[in-house]
């Protein structure tokens, strides 16, 4: 019996394009007139998790469980078991979304181009 299901994209190809496409979020909260401070640590937070999953690639399957260890391998950390909850569902729900959405997965695999990432870049300039 063959499966029409398309193979899921490996966690590291996704998180590495969700990686680059933090400089947009990051481009935002610069330009913020409040304190972005809980932005940043959350931001943070959520590139050291990407960073994890293309270093450790988790096969596809198992990205869910893998995530939910990174969880639970933070609580009594600096960071706190909630924030890494927080932004390993918004890694998990997007990379889910990049298995079902070709629009996102194509915006993904075009470097997530972006207005703020533009303003960011010629602002360091």
């Amino acid at each position: 019996m063959s499966s029409d299901a398309p193979t899921p994209a490996r966690p590291q190809v996704v998180c590495r394009e969700l990686l680059a496409a933090l400089d947009a979020s990051e481009g935002r909260r610069r330009r913020r007139k409040r304190d972005t401070t809980p932005d940043a640590i959350g931001l943070a937070i959520k590139r050291a998790l990407l960073e994890r999953a293309i270093e450790v690639d988790p096969e596809p399957d198992a990205f869910e469980a893998w995530l939910d260890e990174q969880c639970r391998a933070a609580r009594g950390g600096e960071d706190g078991e909630g924030g890494v909850r927080a932004m390993a569902l918004s890694i998990f729900e997007e990379w889910r979304l990049a298995q079902d959405a070709d629009s996102f997965r194509r915006w993904l695999a075009r470097g997530a181009p972006s207005d703020d990432a533009t303003s960011i870049s010629s602002a360091d300039q």
